[in-house]
């Protein structure tokens, strides 16, 4: 092979390499706002694909189409004291039980999204969607889902010990508070209108969820 067919197939190689590189970069500044908005989950739904930025990114995108026909609403103080006292109860019967604490810690998840205004009709679709607010919470759903299986397996197919359960239940705690205690704009502008004791009560009810979350 001559010198000059040697340089000419390098030449073309990088060239070939550059306009990938290009391209991939110019579809990324294109959708900048999906990987801010998802965060950890752009990442994992990139890993899902392969690696392939554009596939991911076009199903990134068909969440946040899907989300924007839902109209979520936060709840009422009425349903958070409640399902704060159905967490408890979860927390409570993991010492017995984990797998089936586990199981009604993703029934409860369930509910509070369903009742925020989120999908309920299949597991994987609401995960889906709730990623497009949660995104760096909503893997923990999907950790339960799988280890609160009949079987008792998780994804390696194997049964996880008592600290893996743990450890999910905790993950999926954080979830469980977003969804909660997530209060939109207009259901927390109230609360920095109002003065003396009832804005210290406001204030300290907000920061309740935070400083249970090391919790399980």
């Amino acid at each position: 092979m001559s010198s000059g067919l040697i340089v000419a197939i390098v030449v073309i190689a990088v060239v070939v390499a550059a306009l990938g590189a290009f391209a991939l970069h110019r579809h990324r500044q294109q959708h900048p706002s999906l990987s801010r908005r998802f965060g950890p989950e752009y990442e994992r739904t990139v890993a899902r694909y392969d690696g392939d930025t554009a596939a991911a990114e076009r199903e990134l995108a068909r969440r946040v189409e899907r989300h924007r026909e839902l109209t979520l609403t936060p709840l009422s103080g009425e349903e958070r004291a409640r399902a704060e006292q159905e967490w408890a109860q979860v927390k409570t019967r993991f010492v017995d039980d984990p797998r089936q604490a586990l199981a009604e810690a993703e029934a409860l998840l369930a509910r509070v999204a369903r009742d925020r205004g989120y999908p309920d009709s299949d597991v994987d679709a609401q995960i889906d969607t709730i990623s497009v607010d949660h995104g760096e919470h909503v893997e923990s759903y999907r950790t339960l889902h799988a280890l609160s299986r009949p079987d008792g397996a998780g994804r390696a197919g194997r049964t996880p010990d008592t600290e893996e359960q743990r450890a999910a239940l905790l993950r999926a705690r954080e979830l469980f508070v977003a969804l909660v205690g997530s209060g939109d704009e207009p259901e927390r502008a109230p609360a920095r209108t109002t003065t003396g004791a009832k804005a210290s009560t406001a204030r300290h009810a907000r920061r309740l969820p935070t400083q249970r979350e090391h919790h399980a």
